[in-house]
């Protein structure tokens, strides 16, 4: 398991993990729960580079970031 500490946005931790290129999990600490089950959800199965190509940019209202971008840069440094 990997933990990832966001910044800019509400949730305050995300941890994830991953095997053969694949997520297998993710979870958020705080944040919208909700919406944070919905992307959970959708990521889950799905090839690492994929989630990052979904997820990265996507914006929260003004801020610059959200937690699906904040999950994608988390996905990426795992990549690198």
């Amino acid at each position: 398991m990997q933990h990832f500490i966001p910044a800019g946005v509400c949730a305050r931790q995300i941890d994830f993990q991953i095997e053969n290129g694949l997520v297998q999990s993710v979870d958020f600490k705080g944040g919208c729960p909700g919406n944070l089950i919905g992307i959970k959800h959708l990521v889950e199965g799905m090839p690492v580079k994929d989630a990052v190509r979904k997820l990265s940019g996507i914006r929260c209202g003004d801020k610059t970031t959200s937690c699906p971008d904040q999950l994608a840069q988390a996905l990426q440094a795992t990549l690198s």
